[in-house]
């Protein structure tokens, strides 16, 4: 466990938002590019999302020892071995557009992006106090919707050449490399007596707050499901691929706009009830994008009312269970949805891979949507003693 001596300072914080606007980039960016190439190669839509899972795999591998690691080389030092193992097969990618070799590059870019995202939002949860920690941890969603709604613009470098959004991608990571090198402070947390076993920590923080992270699985499904199978299901129905790169932002886009404010509702009315109705209607307009067809505004307008409900899921997930979970469990609660985020993530590309080769294009957006609606129904099962004592009256 750790307890933290970091000053939440200005410079720091805006050093760790720039670290996650890279990231979402190279997560929006890469997983519908690489999509759109294997299905101009005929690869098929099972086989694609099969592809792109490997990222989620990557991230799963280091989040079984992200809480050791950053025990061991600190936040720093964390965020900059990510950086780098990201980087590294951005070179790679058009120099080897092989499918096996882009598995194997996928893996690596995930356990980066895990090692960036575990090293982030454990540092902004663990210096912000209860009563701001919704509008906190919302700014830290925000700037992740930011970086994932830049990416697939990414889309239309593709006109220059193959390797030019690689190559663009690459020139702003090692920026934000550069940055993180010069001006973010090697800190180590300071470990705390364990009052728990690993496991039984892990555990406990599930136990005790499953429907406060179990919106991490849901946000990994959406995420990747979309990046990877919506390219797939926008050809297949009959869009252009700029068309394509149009519409895939607006998901992220949505998150922008009411990050912020689902998270300050949230400070205000509790964070269930806010998860609860935000399920509710995501999964609705999620439902009804099929109906849209190849309607491009009526289907731009689903995506951002979808995405902008949902698009807070994780971070009002992370800031719900530091609500009701004691601080010393407040790691292993971060690993837990780290977890279920990759899980989720291995998820979406793979079933909904499956469900448009099996089923229909459209079916992906009907089982996104009834999962949805199936939390916010959930919520009613959930109790805790005291989940509202952080809550502002």
């Amino acid at each position: 466990m750790f307890k933290s001596k970091i000053s939440p300072s200005t410079l720091n914080y805006l050093i760790l938002i720039t670290v996650i606007v890279a990231a979402g980039i190279s997560q929006g960016l890469l997983l519908p590019v690489l999509s759109i190439f294997l299905e101009q190669q005929g690869v098929s839509p099972g086989l694609n999302g099969l592809n792109a899972a490997a990222l989620y795999v990557g991230s799963f591998a280091m989040t079984l020892v992200a809480e050791r690691l950053l025990g061991v080389l600190g936040f720093k030092k964390l965020i900059v071995g990510g950086l780098i193992l990201v980087m590294i097969p951005l070179i790679l990618f058009p120099s080897w557009p092989d499918i096996k070799i882009w598995f194997v590059l996928r893996i690596i870019v995930g356990i980066g992006d895990s090692a960036l995202h575990y090293a982030a939002q454990l540092w902004v949860l663990l210096v912000t106090t209860p009563e701001k920690r919704g509008r906190y941890i919302s700014l830290y969603g925000m700037s992740y919707g930011l970086g994932f709604s830049i990416g697939p613009l990414g889309i239309q470098l593709l006109a220059f050449g193959d390797a030019v959004p690689f190559l663009v991608l690459f020139a702003a990571m090692a920026a934000v490399l550069l940055l993180v090198l010069c001006k973010l402070p090697d800190t180590k947390p300071e470990k705390a007596e364990h009052t728990h076993l690993p496991e039984r920590r892990f555990r406990s923080s599930f136990t005790w707050a499953w429907y406060a992270l179990l919106p991490a699985l849901l946000y990994g499904y959406m995420e990747a499901g979309m990046n990877s199978n919506f390219p797939v299901y926008g050809l297949r129905i009959g869009y252009e691929t700029s068309e394509i790169a149009a519409l895939l932002p607006f998901i992220g886009i949505g998150g922008l706009f009411l990050q912020l404010p689902l998270g300050m509702l949230s400070d205000r009315y509790g964070r269930k009830k806010i998860l609860m109705l935000a399920g509710v209607g995501g999964g609705i307009a999620f439902m009804l994008v099929p109906l849209a067809g190849t309607h491009f505004w009526l289907t731009l307008m689903l995506l951002l009312i979808a995405g902008g409900l949902v698009g807070s899921f994780f971070s009002l997930g992370l800031a719900y269970a530091a609500d009701i979970l004691p601080k010393v469990l407040l790691p292993a609660a971060n690993v837990v949805a780290s977890f279920h985020f990759t899980i989720g993530s291995i998820m979406g590309p793979n079933l909904g891979g499956q469900l448009i080769n099996w089923l229909s294009p459209g079916s992906m957006f009907i089982m996104l949507g009834l999962m949805y609606l199936i939390f916010g129904v959930t919520g009613v099962l959930f109790r805790r003693n005291g989940e509202e004592k952080f809550v502002l009256k």
